[in-house]
């Protein structure tokens, strides 16, 4: 006997997003955002239709995604950011505090919210992930984002 196994479709239309992107390290954040949308229209969604909140830099990310996933007109939430490492431990404090913060967040509001932030040691690693030789994890984020929507309406219905 097979076990009966949830199979979402990775379809956008319908689904309403919001993506939260972190300013600090602007150059390798916009690269993120336009792989994001991008990657949301791939899916049959009209970018124009997502929310986009900039905030400061990573470390603001889990308050401003918990805020919008709180939103009604709001099915997931994709978080960008780019945490690179410099001489301090202050990398280390940041990074985890938004993945703890986010994850947090998505707990507490029931609602997918998306680790989309780069964690390297080089800016250019980073850009390598947003749009490089790594792919652009911001279009990454988004199809987790869309079949995590997609997913718990399967296990509701």
């Amino acid at each position: 006997m097979k076990p009966k196994t949830l199979s979402p479709i990775l379809t956008a239309k319908g689904v309403r997003l919001a993506i939260a992107v972190g300013r600090f390290n602007e150059r390798v954040t916009k690269l993120l955002l336009e792989g994001a949308l991008e990657a949301y229209a791939r899916l049959g969604g009209d970018p124009a239709e997502v929310l986009v909140a900039w905030v400061p830099g990573s470390f603001e990310l889990p308050l401003v995604a918990k805020r919008l996933a709180q939103r009604p007109d709001v099915d997931a939430v994709v978080a960008l950011g780019a945490v690179i490492r410099g001489e301090t431990p202050h990398f280390e404090y940041v990074a985890g505090q938004a993945a703890s913060g986010l994850m947090q967040a998505m707990l507490q509001t029931e609602k997918p919210i998306v680790f989309g932030v780069l964690t390297t040691n080089t800016p250019e690693e980073a850009q390598e992930r947003a749009g490089g030789k790594a792919g652009n994890k911001g279009a990454e984020a988004v199809f987790t984002a869309i079949e995590m929507v997609r997913l718990l309406e399967a296990i509701s219905r």
